[in-house]
Order: C-alpha cells, then sequence, then structure tokens
C-alpha cells in the first residue's frame, strides 16, 4: 500500500488520471484532506468539510477482470466499504443503495448516505486495465449543508472521533480482503452484494418515467443495470405487474 498525502486537491479522481499507469502500482491512494472540485455519481458534486472525512482515490489493476464483468468491482469495493462499517458502527443499520451508495442509520432514520464510489475504468484488449476508485466516506463531519437530502457520518451515528489515518488503513485492509476475493471466487461477490441491498425484495416508491410507482428490487445484473417488478397497486395501470430493468438515471429512489 503506497498512500500518497495532499492537504488539498481540486479531486483526487482527476489527479489520478494525470500519473503514469506504468510507473504507477497498484494500491497505490491518492488522499486528499480537502477537495475543491470532488466528483460524484452523474457529475455530481461531492460535498465534504476539509479535514474531517475520509476523500481518496485507490488504483487498482484487474487486468484479470474482464469488461463485461466490470460491475464486480464496483460491487467488491461496495461490499468493503460496508464491511469496515460494520465493524467501526457495531448495531447500525448498513446497505448498499444500487448500484455503490452507503447508507447507515438506526431507527427512526436507518437509511441516511454516509459513503459514495465512483469508479473510472481504464480498458485494454476487453479487460480493465486500471481502475480509479474515488470514495468519499463521512466521518467526523457533523453538519452538512441543507440541500443535501439525507447525509450522515460515522460520528454523528456513534458520537465517536475517529483518527482518519487509522481509519483510512482499516478501509484499505477491508478493500484488499474483497478484492482478493473478487480474484479467487469471483462468483460470490454478487450474492454477497445482493445480501447487502438497500430494499431489496421489499415494496417502495419509486419515480420511473415521471410517475411515482410501488416496486420491489429482484436483482442486478451483469451490466450494473436494476432489475424490478411493479406491484398491483400502481396508479400507472400499464406499469403493473411488470419487469423494469433500469439504468443509473432512470429511476429515483423516494425515501
Amino acid at each position: 500500500m503506497d498512500i500518497r498525502f495532499f492537504d488539498t486537491l481540486d479531486s483526487t479522481n482527476n489527479y489520478c488520471k494525470l500519473l503514469d499507469p506504468n510507473s504507477v502500482g497498484e494500491f497505490t491512494v491518492i488522499w486528499a484532506a480537502n477537495q475543491t472540485a470532488g466528483i460524484g455519481q452523474q457529475g455530481n458534486v461531492w460535498v465534504s468539510e476539509p479535514h474531517k472525512n475520509l476523500t481518496f482515490s485507490l488504483i487498482l489493476k484487474p487486468s484479470f477482470l474482464a469488461l463485461a464483468d466490470q460491475w464486480l468491482l464496483s460491487m467488491t469495493l461496495a461490499l468493503a466499504v460496508s464491511d469496515c462499517l460494520i465493524e467501526h458502527l457495531p448495531g447500525k443499520n448498513i446497505s448498499i443503495k444500487w448500484p455503490n451508495d452507503i447508507y447507515a442509520g438506526s431507527e427512526p432514520h436507518p437509511c441516511n448516505k454516509i459513503c459514495g464510489i465512483l469508479v473510472t475504468n481504464q480498458i485494454s484488449n476487453s479487460h480493465i486495465s486500471q481502475a480509479i476508485c474515488g470514495i468519499g466516506l463521512n466521518v467526523n463531519q457533523t453538519a452538512f449543508p441543507d440541500w443535501l437530502p439525507n447525509p450522515t457520518s460515522m460520528k454523528l451515528l456513534s458520537n465517536v472521533e475517529y483518527d482518519l489515518s487509522q481509519t483510512l488503513e482499516s478501509l484499505i485492509s477491508y478493500i484488499e480482503t474483497r478484492y482478493t476475493q473478487l480474484k479467487t471466487a469471483p462468483e460470490t461477490i454478487k450474492p454477497a452484494y445482493i445480501s447487502r441491498l438497500f430494499r431489496y425484495n421489499q415494496p417502495a416508491k419509486y419515480i420511473y418515467e415521471g410517475e411515482t410507482i410501488t416496486a420491489t428490487i429482484t436483482d442486478v445484473d451483469s451490466l450494473g443495470h436494476l432489475h424490478l417488478k411493479t406491484n398491483n397497486n400502481n396508479e400507472h395501470i400499464p406499469l403493473n405487474n411488470k419487469e423494469l430493468i433500469c439504468d443509473l438515471k432512470e429511476i429515483k429512489f423516494l425515501l
């Protein structure tokens, strides 16, 4: 493990893209105490109070992984982060919100976002030659902007102040373990991911094609698409008892 710390970067993912892939080793970590232009899913901004959280990018070189299986890497990272949080937040509800946000909480707020993951893959000969894995984990921040819909942090859930270096080392250790699992037993990754999937096999409200619907998550396929089965009580009758297969921008969770 090679951890490179920076006080300020615009984006750790952007910094990684400037590195020579032939000279940077696997499990190199680019960690910034302050990101001025952090990137989230679908081009969103990742908001993080400086020196309070973990905002870093991890470089992996999963050349053993075919492009068609790239979502297994995303699942692997989500599992590893959830593993780490299960250890550090005993008794709290930890789940993976599709595709790879991590939710944590306890009653009456069991589903607040604590971590986001963004993976950028580089391809060579139909395999992933390098993956830049951006991770933003809310650790010690206790106040968030009002426009963020449902944030939380490790400190908010535990009332404990965490050492960021130790927390990062713990998280990387969990990633190493799950990454080894991906190499040696890739068929076990998806069942483990599904077992922690937020709202799996539970009827819930979503927005689909501008309509509020009730549906149940049934699967996530090899391309990362979310599968849902609509329920009988949708006002939009043509969607009753229908299977939906959705990409990132095609469905919105209602919390």
